[in-house]
This record gives structure tokens, sequence and C-alpha cells, in this order.
């Protein structure tokens, strides 16, 4: 039934739904008044000359248009207590962190060049398509998680630092998401009055987490203060690398990643190649660049009752006139 509530909208002033409450009275009244003319029709044995009297009318027709007459007062309603849709308009502010992970994983060649290379020049084009005035931050991702450069508008300062990452060893997921938290505490804050930017977190990893703490309580903390973390599980399957003399695969680990965006409420995708590594900055840039602002929308449901009074009234004309027989 939870597909039935999102299409409930919200209302600027839900108080005047009082209104509604009129409806149940209407049907009974009507109900009632269709009984007492059964009643009354009972008295007049001569049906014929009840006809030329009242004409003839289908019965359908008048539920119908009874009906109609109430849904046109449902939607005024609906309209008197203002309700309101969703627009999406592009953000004026916001916090951008990018965890990019730098572990010796990302040297698997399955990926041209190799998975970094292709990483970086992605991310930069991602920070080149953001409004410039979002502040971004990088953090590289290894086992001991660094800030490569906090929160900033320069975007010649982020591209040099995405460009300057380099391999090191280990996977620390979890404590790359308190990293990225922290580098969200250290932007910049608005003017006087204003509410600090929305934060958000875009995280693109290849392979498991194999030090630090798991990833569920980082991402639970990043929920509880209102910041998603989407997700780029970045390799194909068959993706390796030779460590010490062995081949190891280092194939992503999709299922972890989507939680974490599951968790946070944010959008996890796949990238296995260069052309989808950019349709998936593409695709997280689409969200982040934009947010859903409410809007009011009584003139459709005035338009609604416009529409239901307009068919009530004709068929009102339409019981009421004497057709030629």
């Amino acid at each position: 039934m939870s597909w039935l509530w999102s299409w409930i909208p919200e209302f600027a002033n839900p108080g005047r739904l009082w209104t509604l409450a009129l409806l149940p009275a209407l049907v009974i009244a009507y109900l009632i008044l269709l009984r007492l003319k059964g009643r009354v029709a009972l008295r007049f044995t001569n049906t014929g000359v009840l006809g030329r009297v009242v004409g003839t009318q289908r019965r359908w027709t008048r539920h119908v248009f009874v009906a109609m007459s109430l849904c046109s007062l449902v939607a005024l309603g609906l309209a008197y207590a203002n309700p309101l849709g969703t627009e999406k308009v592009p953000r004026e502010r916001a916090t951008v962190v990018m965890i990019v992970d730098v572990s010796l994983s990302m040297s698997a060649e399955d990926v041209e060049p190799n998975r970094l290379d292709a990483a970086k020049q992605a991310a930069v084009e991602f920070v080149r398509g953001l409004p410039d005035s979002f502040n971004v931050a990088v953090v590289a991702m290894s086992g001991r998680p660094t800030i490569a450069i906090p929160p900033t508008t320069d975007r010649g300062a982020t591209e040099r630092a995405i460009t300057s990452l380099e391999l090191a060893d280990g996977t620390a997921i979890g404590d790359s998401i308190t990293t990225a938290l922290r580098a969200v505490d250290m932007a910049p804050p608005g003017g006087d009055g204003e509410e600090p930017a929305p934060a958000m977190i875009v995280m693109l990893s290849d392979g498991t987490n194999t030090e630090g703490p798991a990833p569920a309580e980082p991402a639970s903390r990043a929920k509880a203060e209102e910041i998603p973390i989407f997700t780029i599980a970045y390799g194909t399957q068959n993706g390796f690398v030779d460590v010490d003399g062995q081949r190891e695969n280092v194939a992503p680990d999709t299922a972890t990643l989507e939680q974490i965006a599951d968790v946070t409420g944010a959008r996890a995708v796949d990238a296995d190649n260069r052309a989808s590594l950019a349709d998936a900055y593409r695709d997280v840039g689409s969200v982040i660049g934009f947010e859903d602002v409410a809007k009011p929308i009584t003139a459709t449901y005035a338009f609604v009752a416009l529409g239901f009074a307009i068919v009530a009234a004709l068929g009102a004309v339409f019981m009421a006139a004497r057709w030629p027989r």
C-alpha cells in the first residue's frame, strides 16, 4: 500500500481538510432522498401519467451526475487545503565529497589504460560539471584514508588533487566514510543566518573492505546526519592484479556498495569501462545537482474540480429539460 501513500500530496494548510467531512453527510442525505422518492412513487398507480409528468430518465445517469458533483466538491476541498507538489530546481549551494579508491587493485588494466587513470579522468570531468558554487573535497581511499583536499570552490586545486592521487596499500571503506564526514565538517560556513549547505558523498571503489571497521556503522552515522552516499562499483568481475607473483581477482564488492547507498537513501551504480564510468558520474551528477522544492499545485485541483462541475451541470440540464418524444 506504500504506492498509494506516494500519490497523496502534502498540504500547506492541512487543517482545512475538515471540509471533506461534509462528503459523507451529503452521501447519506442523497440516499435518504432516494428512499423518500421511492415511497412517493408508490402512491401513483397510473404509471403512464407519472411518466408524462416526470419524463423518462435512466436511473444510472442520475447517479453518475450526482457522483460528478460530489467529486467536484472533493477536488475543491483538496484545493482549499493548498496541496503541494515538488519541482526539481538547481541547487545553489552544496558540499560534495568525492571518495576515490587508490588501493593497489586500481592498477588493474581491465579498464584502459588502468582503473586509476580512467577514474581520475572521469572524476575531473564530474567536478567540471558541478555548479561553481559547490564546495568539493577529495578523499583518497586506502588502508589509511586521507583528505587530499578539503572542501573548496577552487576547481583548479581540486583537479590537481585528483590527478596527483597515487596507489597505496589497503581498502578501508568504513574509515573512508568517516574521513569524508570529517571533510564535510570542514566546509566553509554560509552567510549570516544561512543554514549549512546540504552535503553528499560520492564513493568510487573497486574492491572489498580489507582494513578498519565495517562500513555499516559509518554509513548509519551518515544517514543520521542526512548525508547520502552515492556509490560506484568500479571494474569488471574478471579484473586482476599481480601481487608478489600471485594473480589475484579484484572484482568490485557490489553488494557492500549497494548496502551503503541504500542505508543513506542514495543510489548505487556500476561501471566496468570508461564510457560506463562517465555515465555513472553523469547519473550521480544529475541527482546531486538538483533538489526537490515544494510547489503549490492548487490550480491543478481547481481545474479538476471545474471539470467535474461542468459534467455535473450538463447532467442537471439534461435531467431538467423536457425533450420532445
